[in-house]
């Protein structure tokens, strides 16, 4: 019995790196099924048959939808510390690794204004949703500050929000 409750709680903790592993392939797959669907589209329109062309209309639409679920499923949106449970089980993700900024650490708040240096392109996180943090809006974007996790609106150089300690 021990190593049956064993065996479920070791499949529960490794459920979300294949479920997030599993969503991305998702993605990439449906957007092939959406490539060929229009293909098959204009093969349709060039037979000039009314009915095919109606069915692959209908097949690319639905392919479609597929891509926006699988997106929506991907990009979640996720709670402010829904990120704290999911490092303690993946701590290689959340390493440290090497930090080499030009410039000292500062304690950064929401409301303050921050040079462009700061959040250059050498510190974006391009993929948020992968350290399950929670999605960004219009012109803002999620930066790495030596172990902070910095949330800034990159039009006016705002800091909106900070998760101190973000990287072990």
């Amino acid at each position: 019995m021990k190593k049956l409750i064993l065996l479920g709680l070791l499949a529960a903790s490794l459920a979300p790196a294949a479920a997030s592993a599993q969503s991305q392939a998702e993605v990439r797959r449906s957007q092939r099924e959406v490539r060929e669907e229009r293909f098959e589209l204009e093969q349709a329109y060039r037979s000039g048959d009314p009915r095919r062309i109606a069915r692959e209309s209908r097949d690319l639409r639905d392919a479609k939808q597929e891509l926006r679920e699988d997106v929506r499923d991907r990009n979640r949106a996720w709670a402010r510390d829904d990120w704290r449970a999911y490092r303690n089980g993946h701590p290689a993700l959340y390493a440290r690794g090497g930090w080499g900024a030009p410039f000292r650490y500062t304690a950064f708040r929401p409301g303050f204004r921050i040079a462009p240096v700061y959040y250059g392109p050498r510190y974006v996180i391009v993929d948020p949703w992968r350290y399950r943090l929670p999605p960004v809006r219009g012109y803002q974007q999620w930066v790495r500050h030596y172990d902070d996790v910095v949330l800034v609106d990159t039009r006016r150089g705002l800091v909106v929000d900070v998760y101190r300690g973000f990287w072990r």
